[in-house]
């Protein structure tokens, strides 16, 4: 039956504009009383090219990774390929349900065990969980195995290390499983302070949280003494995986000495961040850890896959369900499309690139350290600053030039910080162009310094009171 006659179908005089659009289902006035139907909705008629270009021209209204320059350090914010897009959206895994019985989602187990197995072999883990939503909540999952950890060896353990350069929610997630956090120094060379380690350790020390590549885009070179310190007092070494986009098949954290690792796939697996969510921070474990990981986990009998609940010694649930599934599906197609040959040219290349930026802009802008960087660099604008521009306004003028400000004042140990970082997708000609761009800015900062005082000047929404902002948004849309 062609659209046409499924249209005169449901669609009577009675109910004018009313469609079901499927062949043999009646009108609704066949069973919904007459008062409560709405005869007509009061809605606005807009064609659907004006409704194109309405949100379209609302999206350019944005810096986006399509298309602009987006170097936020240590976030890893990836283009997403639109080929994983496709894939995540087709029938068979965007419209399954958790509720459905296991023979009836073989192929999305199948994916979920196959992801799993990747990402041991990427990381030298022993078992992996797919449910942590974000990366916070995967270190969060990781502590509470920690914890457990401890309280089944019956280790009256209640401190927590991390370095000062760390994550935010290191401390943070430590601090909710009820561990004392200790923070240990870096050294001038932005690497950690190994004496000031040993004395920080002793047998309280439940473990440390520490990523590699470090927060200074830094690779510490003492992370096998690290561990040995650390596990010298039955301590767990946690690694926060932000950072694991420098390391894709040139090493792993199991080699390094870790013995639980969550890993962004929202980061290094080019996954979409969405805004806070969904994402997917999933937790990997040595066999020191495997008996606590949340359940379930997938498993395979014969050839068949199933969901098991076994674990006497589980922390339980952490997600609903299983995880971000869309995500999964997104994560294994990338890791399928590019295989263990085309992750390792993805690491080094983001190499390559950060150091690209860091040779074209040394002269000009001071690097937090002499060490080589890995996927990221750290510069400060102090100098700037003390020229009269600081790191916020040379942000601020770089959204002139259309690009994405990197991230600011972070890591807090560097002054006036710009942490930059490129990704393995931006090509030569994008990055001589931020090269260009801020070696003008640098200029302007003697020549011209009014174009600082009050950048972005050709965006839509120009400086803003970023306190005020964050505490009443105004989200009314202007023409």
């Amino acid at each position: 039956m062609d659209c046409k006659t499924i249209f005169e179908k449901n669609c009577t005089d009675k109910d004018p504009g009313y469609f079901l659009g499927a062949e043999g289902i009646n009108s609704a006035s066949a069973s919904v009383p007459e008062e409560f139907l709405r005869k007509e909705l009061k809605l606005p008629s807009v064609g659907e090219r004006e409704v194109v270009r309405h949100y379209t021209g609302l999206s350019r209204r944005n810096l986006s990774l399509d298309e602009h320059f987006y170097p936020l350090g240590s976030c890893t914010m990836k283009y997403n390929p639109k080929l994983n897009e496709e894939l995540a959206g087709l029938e068979g895994f965007s419209n399954i349900h958790p509720y459905q019985s296991e023979s009836m989602v073989q192929g999305a187990l199948e994916l979920m065990y196959e992801l799993e197995a990747a990402l041991c072999a990427l990381t030298g883990m022993k078992r992996f969980s797919l449910q942590p939503a974000s990366g916070a909540q995967g270190e969060f999952t990781a502590m509470l195995m920690i914890r457990a950890y401890h309280k089944a060896k019956k280790n009256k353990k209640t401190r927590i290390l991390v370095p000062d350069s760390s994550h935010g929610t290191n401390p943070a997630s430590a601090a909710m499983c009820g561990y004392d956090v200790v923070a240990v120094e870096s050294r001038p060379d932005g690497l950690l302070d190994i004496d000031r380690l040993k004395a920080a350790i002793d047998e309280t020390v439940a473990g440390m949280m520490l990523t590699n590549p470090n927060t200074l885009g830094l690779f510490e070179r003492d992370i096998q003494t690290i561990a040995d310190l650390i596990h010298a007092q039955d301590g767990l070494l946690y690694y926060d995986g932000a950072n694991f986009n420098a390391l894709m098949g040139i090493t792993t954290p199991a080699l390094m000495g870790f013995d639980v690792v969550h890993l962004n796939l929202h980061k290094t697996f080019s996954t979409p961040h969405g805004c806070g969510g969904p994402g997917a921070g999933v937790v990997g474990v040595n066999e020191k850890l495997a008996d606590f990981l949340p359940i379930p986990l997938v498993a395979k009998k014969g050839d068949k896959f199933y969901f098991d609940y076994k674990g006497k010694r589980s922390i339980g649930k952490v997600r609903s369900f299983y995880g971000n599934f869309g995500v999964l599906v997104r994560a294994y197609a990338y890791i399928l499309r590019l295989g263990a040959a085309g992750l390792k040219k993805v690491s080094q290349q983001a190499v390559l690139n950060a150091n690209y930026l860091r040779a074209g802009l040394k002269d000009h802008f001071e690097v937090c350290s002499g060490l080589p960087s890995m996927h990221e660099v750290v510069f400060s604008c102090a100098r700037q600053k003390d020229r009269g521009a600081s790191a916020l306004q040379i942000a601020k003028r770089l959204i002139d030039y259309g690009m994405h400000p990197p991230t600011m004042y972070f890591p807090l140990i560097v002054k006036e910080a710009l942490m930059v970082e490129p990704t393995e997708t931006e090509s030569k000609a994008m990055l001589d162009g931020f090269v260009r761009a801020m070696l003008e800015i640098d200029r302007d900062i003697t020549a011209n310094p009014r174009l600082f005082a009050d950048a972005p000047h050709n965006s839509p929404v120009k400086r803003v009171d970023e306190t005020r902002a964050a505490r009443q948004p105004d989200l009314r849309y202007r023409l």
